[in-house]
């Protein structure tokens, strides 16, 4: 069983599909989603396979190759019409694979603060599965978990650092967690450095201004290498803006959808930029 936010309704245009960041889930999207739907656009959140909250009880491979196809047949099987696909941080890896492989099923793309130029899991794909499971557990311990949410956002209160670790960590709690992730970590991971030049699909890259865990130098670099895209920024915001800044990610996303349909986005809440080729 796979676990997904489906649309309140569908509808002839092509639906917005909202994937999510490394080792999270579709309630990355909690703030954001609501607000695609109020502009009006078909919307699905969906778990990537082995993170988030589907059903692993038979273990399955969690490898790219059956991350890409799960996704597949869950596109084929219910939403069967070019989608926009939104992929933010290592999500964004996941859906320029995906597009590249399964180009009729990709409209458009909107990648967030994307992490695609990592080769993979590195070092981590060659460690004894002990080794393997031991920092799995310690990725899901709440101090862990804390500093990385405090890296990924601009100057949270505590109170609200506190509450948005406890969200972004309920997944891990699920019997088949540590399996699924030690499973993904020693097959290799995403490596899409050599597919980006071969993306197609109109694409919107979004940044956070502040973000502390990947560098702009590479949003530049990312604008430059891809075929046919727009780079906007987003002031006061870091790593994940989807959950930061969901009204000026929103409009965003609503006017590359459909720009026909949606509202122009707000001037103070994005920044335009121009990079040169």
């Amino acid at each position: 069983m796979s676990s997904c936010v489906k649309p309140k309704e569908q509808t002839e245009a092509n639906p917005v599909v909202l994937l999510h960041g490394f080792d999270s889930s579709c309630l990355e999207w909690r703030y954001t989603l609501p607000m695609l739907e109020d502009a009006g656009l078909e919307t699905w959140a969906i778990d990537i396979l082995g993170w988030g909250f589907s059903d692993l009880g038979r273990l399955p491979s969690c490898d790219v190759a059956s991350k890409r196809d799960h996704l597949y047949q869950l596109w084929s099987t219910h939403i069967k019409r070019p989608m926009v696909l939104v992929g933010p941080s290592l999500g964004s890896a996941v859906a320029i694979d995906f597009s590249v492989k399964y180009p009729e099923a990709v409209d458009r793309l909107v990648l967030i603060d994307a992490s695609v130029y990592a080769e993979g899991t590195g070092n981590l794909a060659t460690l004894p599965k002990a080794v393997a499971y031991a920092g799995v557990y310690l990725l899901k311990s709440l101090p862990l978990r804390l500093y990385a949410t405090s890296l990924a956002f601009n100057g949270l209160p505590f109170s609200t650092c506190i509450d948005w670790t406890n969200i972004g960590r309920l997944h891990c709690s699920l019997p088949w967690w540590e399996d699924a992730l030690v499973n993904f970590m020693i097959s290799g991971g995403y490596n899409v450095i050599s597919q980006i030049e071969h993306v197609k699909q109109k694409t919107l890259i979004i940044w956070g201004e502040d973000d502390q865990i990947i560098d702009y130098k590479l949003a530049v670099r990312l604008h430059c290498e891809l075929p046919n895209a727009i780079l906007r920024q987003i002031p006061q915001c870091g790593h994940i803006p989807h959950v930061e800044k969901p009204d000026a990610v929103s409009r965003l996303i609503a006017n590359f959808a459909h720009p026909d349909q949606s509202q122009r986005a707000n001037p103070d809440s994005v920044s335009t930029i121009s990079v040169p080729s």
